[in-house]
Parts: structure tokens; sequence; C-alpha cells
């Protein structure tokens, strides 16, 4: 099925290296239906030839603003008036600040002036920009103006830098569109979504945590959001930019997400269970900084609340998705654990010095009842697309059971 049959979108390109991504973009998009009409900025051309681009489309670029040949008819604002949604990708963080003052020096920003139609950006730059206090403002400036932010992705820069700031995946971005101009999977389903690590107090200094850099958590409610899902992301301490139309709640200790997850849960039709919670914290949380008076030091603690089995107890509970993190026997402790808690789905995956944890790069095994899938090892962004898409199947499949 072509979902985006008939629809138009106009595909902006800057001069960002990640523009060579910009042609699968374009052929996701002409795959599933849509017309792509490209504009790139001048210095686009540097990375990505307009000639590649045409042949994907069918159609000429443009990148003049000053085009006698279509201005004699206002080509410009004919532009504008075509497009159903206009789609940056890559969007520089030069471009965001041209476009956070109002700025229309060339024909791709004044579209995104002249136009009223759903303006989606997928950022594209160094970690250290995208950190950049005044690129975090102009992004609120957008965003608070109802702008899209699709990403961006962390991991590897072509710079060598390690980072957020990286363009998703095309298949991502498509698949967003596609989703945002059609019926999502999951539209008009709550998700609550736990992520990253949680802290627990040994006094005003230390704590003890784990080493998740919540990275597949947050993939996930950018799949999620995706398929249409009005996603609440409770994330413990990690550094990683919200996704775009993703709700984010922050927390530290795992009584604090336990908290959050209940008084979000009304209304909730998924509950996924991604974060690293500790199992235990301890007894006493020092008033002041504990000394080196001693030789050994010893702590006590006590069992953390089971937030995912809590939830999965509860008399009309969601449909409840868990996570684990194994180092051996992946399989059968998986599917133990799911047994436990009562789950409908896991997914579970082989923690190693390459993947999983503080990684880029994951493979999951997923296990529900009766059945099991495989996803095999690439970037957290792909993974969680596929696995979004196996929660939905069950999911669907439970809906369906129930109301028959």
């Amino acid at each position: 099925m072509q979902r985006l049959n008939g629809r138009r979108v106009l595909l902006g390109i800057t001069a960002g290296i990640a523009a060579y991504k910009a042609v699968e973009v374009a052929r996701l998009l002409v795959k599933d239906g849509a017309e792509v009409q490209v504009v790139m900025t001048p210095a686009a051309a540097s990375f990505i030839g307009p000639l590649t681009l045409q042949a994907v489309t069918g159609r000429p670029v443009r990148d003049t603003l000053f085009d006698p040949q279509h201005e004699a008819a206002m080509g410009h604002i004919e532009l504008a008036r075509w497009a159903d949604v206009i789609l940056v990708a890559p969007a520089t963080a030069d471009f965001l600040a041209r476009l956070a003052v109002g700025m229309a020096d060339d024909l791709l920003s004044t579209l995104c002036l002249a136009s009223t139609v759903r303006l989606l950006l997928a950022p594209s730059m160094n970690q250290a920009m995208w950190r950049n206090a005044a690129t975090r403002s102009n992004v609120e400036q957008l965003v608070s103006r109802g702008t899209t932010l699709l990403g961006p992705d962390d991991g590897e820069q072509a710079c060598g830098d390690t980072g957020p700031g990286r363009m998703l995946e095309p298949p991502v971005i498509a698949s967003a569109l596609c989703d945002l101009l059609g019926a999502g999977r999951l539209t008009g389903r709550r998700v609550v979504l736990t992520a990253g690590p949680t802290r627990e107090a040994l006094d005003p200094v230390r704590f003890l945590g784990n080493r998740s850099s919540g990275k597949m958590g947050f993939a996930l409610a950018q799949a999620l959001a995706a398929q249409g899902a009005e996603v609440v992301l409770i994330s413990g301490p990690v550094a990683l930019p919200t996704p775009g139309a993703v709700r984010r709640i922050d927390v530290e200790s795992a009584e604090q997400m336990r908290d959050a997850v209940f008084t979000s849960l009304p209304d909730t039709a998924i509950f996924i269970s991604c974060a690293a919670v500790a199992d235990f914290r301890p007894c006493e949380t020092r008033a002041k900084k504990i000394k080196k008076t001693q030789e050994n030091l010893t702590l006590e603690l006590v069992r953390n609340p089971d937030i995912l089995g809590e939830v999965s107890a509860l008399p009309r509970r969601p449909f409840c998705v868990g996570f684990a993190a194994e180092t051996e026997d992946v399989a059968a402790y998986a599917e133990q654990k799911r047994r436990a808690k009562g789950l409908e789905m896991i997914a579970a995956n082989q923690v190693s010095a390459s993947s999983g944890i503080e990684t880029d790069d994951n493979a999951l095994l997923v296990i529900w009842d009766g059945g099991r899938q495989a996803l095999s090892r690439q970037p957290k962004t792909r993974l969680a697309a596929q696995l979004v898409d196996l929660i939905a199947d069950r999911f669907d499949a439970q809906t369906a059971t129930k109301d028959s």
C-alpha cells in the first residue's frame, strides 16, 4: 500500500554532510506514492548533485530564488501553495538559526516562511553545535511555533565525534512522514515508556547507578511517535535530546520513576519498561558527604519497587512490554522473566562490550506467548522501528481477540 499516494512533499536540502542521505529519503517517499519536489540551498550542491535528485524524483530541482522562468508567475509562492508538507533533511545549524529569526534569503527559507503547511526538520550537525546554547534556543523557538523536529540521532559523526546531532536514518524519516500524513498504527493510543538509568543517592555527591545510556528507550519514543502514539517518556538521567512530539518527564531514583509511571498510567494502552531500574537502594541516604575515615565501608541495601511487576499486576492493566539485558542464556532468562511478570512481550539482548549498553547498535530477541522473533544487530533507531511494528502487531491481535 502506498501511504503517500497523491501527497505533495517539498523536500528541502541544506549544506550538511548528511545531504547524501536525502537521495534515499526522496526515493522512499516516491516509493510510497508521494510527489516530491526538491529545493536545495545553493551550498547544498557542494554535497549532492541536483541531477541525482532529479533522476529519483522525476522533477527538476529548484535552487534559485530569483529564477526568471518561474518568478514571472511568483514561483516561490506557487511552490509554497503546492506542498502538503515541507520536510528539510538535513537541516543544518545555520538553517535552524535563519528560520528562527524569520530570514528569507534563499528559496528554501522563503518557502518555509511563505507556507502555512506543516514544517518538519531533520537536524544534522556536529554534537557541539547541537549542544550549543544558541542552537538550543533556536530549536525551542521553532518548536514553540509548531515546527516538528525529527531527531537528531545520537552516535558516530562524520567528523569523528560521538554524540547527538546525526541525522535520523532515511527509513525512520520516511516512516515518520508517512505516519504524519496518513494514519499511524498507534494513532490515538497512549504509550508510557521508561528509559535510561536510575540513580540511588548515597550522600549529596555519590549515588549507585548503572551504565544505561537511554539510547534504546529514546529511539523507541521516536518510533512510537512516528506511528501516531501519544508518548509519555519517563527518563532517568541521560544526555539525550527529547524526540519530537514526545512528552518527557525527568526523574532520578527508582521510587521517583514509579511515582511518575503511576501518575501517567490512566488511559494508557501500552506500557514499555525499557529503563534500567536499580534493583536496590541504600537503606539510608547520608545528609553529609561520606568521608574516608575508614578502610572499609559497609552499605546496607533494600529492594527497590518492581515497577513493571506492579503495573502488570493491576486488575485493569495496559499491554505490558519488558526488556531483559543478559550476559548469558538470554532466551531462557528472558522467557522466565516474561512468565514471572505475566508480560505480553519481552525484548532481550546480550550485553557485551560491542552491543547493548552504551552502544549505538543492538540486537534483540523478542518473545511473546507462542512466538519469538530475532531482530539482527543494527542502529538502535532502525531496531526501534522494527520493535514498534512487532508491538503493534501483538497489541492489534490482543485487541481483536478481546473485541471478538
